[in-house]
């Protein structure tokens, strides 16, 4: 196709369908205007096939058609969307015949570098004729004039240049379109000029799922030696960018779904209607599932006046026997949730949780890699096997569990990145089944303070009992026998994901006085239940994080039901789930009284009265006897206190582990 007609033919299509685009990017300040290919295919099928078969030719031929247009702006851009299937390719299937091809491609944006300027004309001044050259810089390497006009060659006089802004990314393809063992392939994407504002600079933040459209380029890689290589890498270079449904803002909903939602929020079975189809081919665990589609809504995200925020997400931690289907109710909340990430902990390190600093080939300099906690901002990061974890890896996580924040100092960048992410965890005792009588830190393989930041956590047990077991077998063979059950469910699982993510747009309700009554009421109750004047340390039943965990959840059942208020009737079911959970592991068998320091500290409060037992028996010995004491008499002067002869025995021997005391010779201990 002749330039002049293809030109022409271009200032036809926007005459007829983007007239008024282009005036409105005009009065903007728009430097671009975006074509939808649809259109030009039925406006012109030669010309749209000549835009997939020679896309360079043809966008400058769109750009210049422009120029005709009375336009304040110079240089707009053209930017294409909605190509044809027949041009989507995976990264893995890129070749050297896609090379100078019009393509578009799918992915997950893995690495970001800074914008940086580049030259794309340059003018040059003859010092001996004073005439103007102007060099266009398509290469990477800066290009000058060779000679000019009346015979001089060389050394010529720089006096201005035209500059964009670029921007490269990286883009690996999405997880969900792989085969069992494929490991994920990348490919650079180029950004220039509008592509890198910031406006469309959060659509390309790490961790969100783009569609690019764009010109498959090679790129020579120069060698050691100063020379090229026959080898070339390859870039895309961008011409429009578009977001994949991914955050929950970015769920589209239909005004027959928004009527389908607002029906269901005032229906009077709604928690139950969801706890049925939040995982329904899982038996039981109903206060579970009713716990998680609150954790899937969150609290309200408050900002203080001192600029500190405080925050509205629910963590909970599920510590279960084997075969309880934890796994399988973790893959489903995955699958409900609007934007979530799944790891497990035995392949999740530190950095691929939070965030790394990895050199950056593409652009040179250093870039910052997010991580899955990162990468799951403002959705649900699911993390299996966390027990399996390792102690540094684990350590890493605290920051982004409280504070919401992922702090990376490395190799000159200092960056603070956001992680507002909920987590859900599950993990396994330490000796592969429950005890409800032992401490919970000491079955499972985590720190007190990592336990601590789980607002909920549930002990799942498998303990026999004929009435459930007869339940469950017949519920677990007649799922396998039919198939097709699970699309009974009340709610689909669209409607579902809708539900939370329309949910979390509109509603952010507040408290009400006679919510905050309740739980107030119920937080004081509990305080004073702990206290006793016969015990020398008084028991904690319940600390402020259980008090602000109620808070979150309270909001989370008003957002269920779309309201702008937290009731009374909210706060009740939040106090009902965490009082479920607090009955579940934070009672002390020996007192019967719940006690909070079972979870977050490890050592019951009964516990540590019988250790301070121990330890004002020796020193009262100390002052008697002197500094060497025999271990008979303290054993004897326990027993005179309460202590049975074992227990006194046990405490000597962890009080000895702890570096609290020594033997200096057989039978006779020694304070440190």
């Amino acid at each position: 196709m002749d330039a002049a007609e293809e030109i022409r033919r271009f200032q036809d299509f926007f005459e007829s369908n983007s007239k008024t685009q282009i005036a409105e990017a005009s009065l903007k300040g728009e430097k671009f205007i975006v074509v939808d290919f649809t259109l030009l295919s039925k406006f012109d099928p030669s010309l749209a096939e000549h835009l997939l078969d020679e896309p360079e030719e043809a966008i400058r031929a769109a750009e210049i058609s422009l120029e005709s247009f009375d336009t304040e702006i110079k240089n707009f851009r053209v930017r294409f969307r909605n190509l044809p299937l027949s041009q989507k390719i995976m990264i893995r299937e890129v070749r050297s015949a896609h090379l100078n091809k019009f393509l578009f491609i799918a992915g997950l944006v893995r690495q970001k570098s800074d914008v940086r300027p580049q030259v794309t004309i340059a003018k040059f001044e003859c010092p001996s004729c004073g005439n103007v050259i102007s060099v266009t810089q398509t290469e990477t390497k800066f290009k000058e004039p060779f000679r000019c006009g009346c015979g001089r060659k060389g050394k010529f006089r720089l006096i201005g240049k035209e500059l964009v802004d670029v921007q490269g990314i990286v883009l690996e393809e999405i997880p969900e379109e792989l085969e069992g063992g494929e490991q994920p392939k990348r490919i650079n994407i180029l950004l220039r000029d509008d592509l890198v504002s910031p406006m469309s600079d959060k659509k390309t933040n790490p961790g969100t799922k783009i569609c690019v459209n764009g010109v498959l380029k090679e790129v020579p890689i120069p060698s050691k030696d100063g020379g090229q290589l026959t080898k070339f890498e390859l870039v895309v270079d961008c011409n429009f960018i578009d977001g994949l449904e991914e955050e929950f803002g970015e769920v589209k909903i239909s005004s027959e779904e928004k009527a389908q939602i607002m029906e269901l929020s005032k229906d009077t079975k709604l928690f139950q209607k969801v706890v049925n189809s939040i995982a329904p081919s899982i038996y039981g665990h109903d206060r579970i599932k009713e716990a998680l589609f609150l954790q899937l809504l969150g609290g309200v995200r408050k900002k203080r006046d001192s600029g500190v925020f405080s925050r509205g997400d629910i963590h909970v931690l599920l510590i279960g026997d084997p075969g309880a289907g934890k796994s399988q109710l973790l893959r489903r909340i995955s699958a409900v949730a609007p934007k979530s990430k799944m790891v497990s902990g035995k392949g999740a390190s530190a950095a691929g949780l939070t965030a790394s600093v990895v050199k950056d080939e593409f652009l040179s300099g250093w870039a910052l890699e997010a991580g899955a906690l990162v990468l799951a901002n403002r959705g649900i990061c699911i993390i299996d096997e966390l027990d399996k974890m390792s102690v540094d890896d684990r350590n890493a996580m605290h920051e982004a569990l409280e504070q919401q924040t992922v702090s990376v100092s490395k190799a000159n960048i200092q960056a603070t990145l956001r992680s507002e992410t909920t987590v859900l965890a599950a993990a396994n005792p330490k000796l592969g089944r429950f005890d409800p009588e032992e401490i919970i830190s000491k079955q499972i393989n985590l720190p007190n303070t990592l336990l601590n930041r789980f607002d909920l956590i549930f002990p799942i047990k498998d303990l026999p009992n004929p009435e459930n077991d007869e339940k469950m077998t017949s519920f677990i063979l007649n799922l396998h026998q039919d198939t097709e059950r699970e699309k009974d469910v009340e709610i689909p699982t669209t409607l579902l994901r809708k539900y939370i993510a329309f949910a979390k747009q509109t509603s952010f309700p507040k408290l009400t006085e006679s919510a905050l009554e309740e739980i107030k009421d119920y937080y004081l109750k509990m305080r004073s239940s702990g206290y006793s004047e016969d015990s020398r340390y008084v028991s904690v039943p319940i600390s402020a994080r259980q008090l602000e965990a109620l808070v979150r959840l309270s909001e989370a059942a008003a957002k269920a039901r779309l309201a702008d208020k937290v009731t009374k009737k909210d706060a009740k079911r939040a106090i009902d789930i965490v009082n479920y959970c607090l009955n579940q592991i934070g009672i002390d068998p020996e007192t019967g009284k719940m006690d909070i320091d079972r979870i977050s500290v490890g050592i019951s409060t009964s516990q540590r009265n019988r250790i301070h037992v121990v330890k004002d028996a020796i020193t009262e010995l100390e002052k008697k006897i002197g500094k060497v004491i025999p271990i008979e008499d303290v054993v004897k002067s326990s027993i005179e206190m309460g202590l049975d002869a074992s227990e006194v025995e046990d405490i000597i021997e962890n009080l000895r582990r702890s570096g609290d005391i020594f033997e200096p010779k057989r039978g006779f201990l020694q304070k440190i």
